[in-house]
């Protein structure tokens, strides 16, 4: 599994993508607003590569869990998701656990998010969940995976640091509000929120 971080100093097309209606509708509906952008990451399963770790994205919040959502992944496929090419594996209504997987979950059931390229797989950040196994001969899974939470949690990528000047100039208000550059809801600097 190779993991190509940061990418929205990759392409202008990653910060469409971070932005996106389907996306911002999914997150206001799960999460609220505002809300912050915590990492967009591309994924990138090849033949052979083994199955992930049972996980959930919301480690960052100490257990038992709240029984609200405080992350979510929205998942934009790249190339088709099949069983056999690693599509994610998910746990049909571990949401409502509020607490991460542990060894003795190991073997419980899980289903693949299967889809066409060019779709989006949501799921929020309880929601246990693996990279399925490619044991396809010749079939990449690759995906972009914005992660957003709640604007109480600090951020997986340290945008402040990691994003080139050029990005930050061209972002839309909206971007910047999911970057924690715009102050709505996360704190004003001398009385006002910055550009």
């Amino acid at each position: 599994n190779i993991r190509v971080w940061n990418l929205l100093n990759r392409d202008p097309v990653f910060c469409d993508l971070a932005e996106h209606p389907v996306a911002l509708e999914l997150v206001r509906a799960t999460l609220g607003w505002p809300a912050l952008l915590s990492n967009i990451s591309g994924n990138i399963t090849g033949p052979g590569a083994s199955a992930g770790v049972l996980h959930a994205d919301q480690i960052f919040v100490p257990e038992p869990w709240p029984c609200s959502p405080q992350g979510m992944n929205v998942a934009w496929c790249i190339d088709d998701f099949t069983r056999e090419n690693g599509a994610t594996e998910v746990v049909v209504g571990s949401h409502r656990w509020n607490r991460m997987p542990t060894e003795a979950d190991a073997s419980v059931r899980r289903v693949s998010a299967e889809a066409p390229a060019g779709s989006v797989i949501a799921f929020e950040s309880r929601i246990w969940h693996r990279a399925g196994a490619n044991t396809s001969r010749d079939e990449r899974r690759a995906a972009v995976f914005p992660f957003y939470t709640t604007p109480i949690y600090r951020t997986q990528e340290n945008w402040f640091l990691s994003l080139s000047p050029g990005v930050v100039g061209a972002a839309s208000d909206t971007l910047l509000t999911l970057l924690a550059y715009k102050s709505e809801g996360f704190g004003l600097v001398y009385g006002r929120s910055p550009r």
